[in-house]
């Protein structure tokens, strides 16, 4: 197992942290965490319990404040929290050392934080590239040899272009299948396929994995951005991409260049505190953690019934980085959230949860099972995480609601009652303002109806705070 620190990458020895084992899934890794010595429930004379409900109690909403410093800038990624959400949870619930969990990894943000503040971050996923996103956020690279080999790379990927271009389009043709080829063709012009295939020829001739992946990260960034990008699609971040006919592409080369330097400047500004942070790809459903091994856990899960479709978005820079479309979408139908229902095992739900569905169901009953999926997810997720959380310590879950059918899903209240079930206490539910112009959300079209329905319940969100008992 790979353990990674600022500064250093080194082959875990230590007999407390044993070699990863297979348990049950190609998504599932044996992580053996050592538990610590002795066990802290105060801080400054403060019990976690009461700490986190003053937390609770603050301003939550970090509006104005800069996000996009060390590497939490370094790719595009839908509702993203902002950084010091989870540096106010981590510097008030824990220690330097302490462990810190995010079992819905996404953008890495969490254990970026864990990483900056001396902790230990861990952080696990099943998408693809919220793996390759969070893994090179906290991945080191050597900043004069990254910046050396990525500007080469553009380099060698635009003289290769030049020079043979003939050969360059041979390989394109051949690098695909049908389906692959049908998507780039329809999402990319075919100057930039070219531009694309040269950088990807050239950044996979790489020896040094750390690079390498950097390097492949910042072409990904060049595809999956905010505004403008190298295909044809607009609105690709928000997940809601749809083809743009009279748009101009970008060069490829230009825009890699210009995010690489982006990218090696956020390196170079990063702020070392001296922690450590590790990326398993896992299921939130069924964690290879031991039991009461973590010291905090932060996350935000995903919205019901596909609201932030990632895959949607994820897949225009992972077919370029080798996955196969049919693969991604099977992968896609695993995701907590999705809507499909078939072969979905369904759990009895709390009262008020249940009455959600049930209100869901007079109005669409196809519907009300994605719901009911969604539910049964969160709940198998929610035991996962008070199984691995140490007693007496904090887990902090960051949600937003829903409006299916122009019912209230409260998914706030009913996960709150779903994780009292699952062996959490409650410490309470804090409304979080929503800045909409930093936190990307799906975007705003004026003639979508399901559109302007996300925009009614995208303005808010809510923080969930539980706490493990204590044992007796």
């Amino acid at each position: 197992m790979i353990v990674v620190q600022w500064g250093v990458s080194v082959l875990m020895q230590d007999p407390e942290i044993r070699e990863p084992k297979p348990s049950g899934g190609p998504y599932s890794l044996q992580l053996d965490l050592p538990l610590p010595l002795a066990v802290t429930t105060e801080r400054s004379g403060i019990s976690c319990r009461d700490a986190l409900s003053m937390l609770l109690a603050d301003n939550l909403d970090f509006h104005g404040d800069d996000s996009s410093y060390a590497s939490h800038n370094f790719h595009a990624f839908p509702a993203k929290f902002p950084p010091q959400l989870p540096r106010k949870f981590i510097e008030a619930l824990t220690d330097r050392n302490d462990i810190v969990f995010d079992p819905m990894v996404g953008s890495g943000t969490t254990i970026v934080e864990a990483l900056l503040t001396g902790r230990r971050g861990i952080g696990v996923d099943i998408d693809p590239l919220a793996m390759r996103v969070s893994k090179s956020k906290v991945t080191p690279v050597p900043l004069t040899e990254a910046m050396t080999v990525g500007y080469s790379v553009v380099r060698e990927a635009q003289e290769l272009l030049q020079c043979d271009e003939v050969t360059l389009q041979r390989e394109l043709n051949n690098r695909f299948e049908a389906t692959e080829r049908k998507f780039i063709d329809y999402w990319f012009a075919p100057r930039t396929q070219l531009e694309l295939m040269a950088l990807v020829r050239q950044i996979q001739t790489l020896t040094d994995a750390g690079i390498r992946e950097f390097l492949e990260l910042t072409l990904s960034a060049i595809i999956i951005t905010k505004s403008g990008g190298v295909s044809l699609a607009r609105d690709l971040a928000h997940t809601r991409p749809h083809r743009v006919q009279d748009k101009t592409p970008r060069s490829a080369f230009e825009e890699y260049r210009r995010r690489l330097s982006r990218n090696l400047n956020s390196l170079k500004s990063l702020t070392l505190g001296g922690g450590r942070a590790e990326v398993v790809c896992s299921d939130a459903r069924a964690l290879s953690l031991r039991d009461s091994s973590v010291d905090l856990i932060v996350t935000s899960p995903p919205y019901a019934s596909n609201a932030i479709d990632y895959m949607r978005a994820h897949k225009f820079s992972l077919v370029w980085l080798g996955h196969p479309l049919d693969q991604l979408s099977r992968l896609r139908q695993q995701y907590i959230g999705h809507d499909a229902i078939l072969g979905v095992e369904l759990v009895e739900l709390p009262e008020f949860a249940g009455q959600i569905v049930n209100s869901l169901s007079h109005v669409d009953a196809k519907k009300a099972k994605v719901l009911h999926r969604y539910f049964s997810e969160m709940t198998l997720s929610l035991k996962e995480m008070a199984r691995v959380l140490r007693s007496g310590k904090a887990a902090v879950l960051v949600v937003g609601t829903s409006s299916m059918r122009g019912v209230d899903t409260r998914t706030d209240i009913c996960l709150a009652e779903i994780g009292k079930r699952a062996g959490f206490d409650l410490v309470g539910i804090a409304v979080r303002r929503l800045d909409r112009d930093r936190r990307m959300m799906p975007a705003r079209r004026e003639s979508s109806t399901a559109t302007s329905q996300i925009e009614q319940r995208m303005h808010e969100e809510y923080v969930i705070g539980f706490i493990k008992p204590e044992l007796k």
